[in-house]
């Protein structure tokens, strides 16, 4: 799987079980009528349950040089996850997800339905609003356990 490269992504979510986020790189689209994407997440992480029982996320398309996010969402540092939401300029769109500044792109999503699959839980979210970044930024890749950029 080290040789599947792609995108860097911060998932959030807010509501009645609480703000949480973690970092996911299995993200893809799924329709654009209506749009449509599929986050995966691993069944045993903590934040599970509760972003199911929010039944909203955001997913945040990391720039090039958010790799320290991406490493702070993905519990490195072992930064609370309460404190990780206060080292950056957060918004909201339409789900009250926190959307993140400086990303490429970001995706205001409802849980429209989920899956269990293997190892993973398959979270199929309908995009309800979408903030739009630079675009002349750098992505944020991970490729054979590495972070890369990949300019436009």
């Amino acid at each position: 799987m080290s040789r599947l490269g792609a995108a860097v992504h911060v998932i959030t979510s807010d509501g009645p079980a609480g703000r949480l986020g973690f970092t996911a790189s299995a993200v893809c689209s799924v329709s654009d009528s209506p749009a449509t994407l599929l986050v995966c997440m691993n069944r045993n992480s903590e934040q599970n349950d509760p972003l199911r029982r929010n039944g909203v996320f955001c997913v945040n398309c990391l720039a090039g040089e958010q790799q320290d996010l991406s490493e702070m969402f993905a519990g490195y540092g072992g930064i609370a996850m309460r404190d990780r939401f206060d080292r950056q300029a957060w918004r909201t769109l339409t789900t009250g997800s926190p959307v993140l500044d400086g990303t490429l792109v970001s995706f205001d999503c409802r849980i429209a339905s989920t899956f269990e699959v293997a190892t993973h839980t398959l979270l199929i979210g309908e995009v309800m609003s979408v903030r739009a970044g630079n675009y002349s930024n750098a992505a944020l890749i991970y490729f054979q356990r590495q972070y890369h950029t990949l300019r436009a």
